[in-house]
């Protein structure tokens, strides 16, 4: 048993490329969330958790463009601006969630669509880039069917 207590050498460890590699993973970590994020439509996210409070609110402006009939733009007290598409929720979703921004439900319009799910949201008043926020009404136009 003594002959073998002296003849096992002692590892060697190189910290510094530890530490290298250590770093190199979580940047590809965070950049593999990050392109992710922006894959599965959550860029205006990560860009209003990144950037600033001035710049968040026209990123949420442009992306509120593509469908603004159906778009709400809700105002939070801190000044971010976060767009909210309507478009083929239905009126009980829509309701719950203003239940959840604290803004009213105004009159229901409703508008016979070829084409669209009964009972489906078409466009809602007022919308981007005019931006609601708490205790405001929110007016919405339905399909009938």
């Amino acid at each position: 048993m003594n002959r073998f207590a002296n003849s096992a050498e002692a590892p060697d460890f190189d910290a510094s490329q530890i530490l290298r590699r250590t770093r190199r993973r979580r940047t590809i970590g965070v950049a593999a969330v990050a392109a992710a994020l922006i894959a599965a439509g959550g860029g205006t996210a990560l860009a209003t958790s990144v950037a600033g409070s001035s710049s968040s609110t026209s990123a949420a402006t442009s992306a509120a463009t593509n469908s603004d009939a159906t778009t709400m733009l809700y105002l939070f007290p801190d000044g971010q601006s976060v767009p909210i598409d309507f478009a083929g929720w239905s009126l009980d979703e829509a309701t719950t969630y203003m239940q959840k921004t604290q803004t009213k439900l105004g009159t229901v319009t409703k508008k016979a669509v070829k084409g669209c799910k009964p009972g489906s949201v078409l466009g809602v008043s007022p919308h981007a880039p005019k931006t609601v926020k708490n205790g405001d009404t929110v007016n919405f136009t339905v399909c009938v069917g």
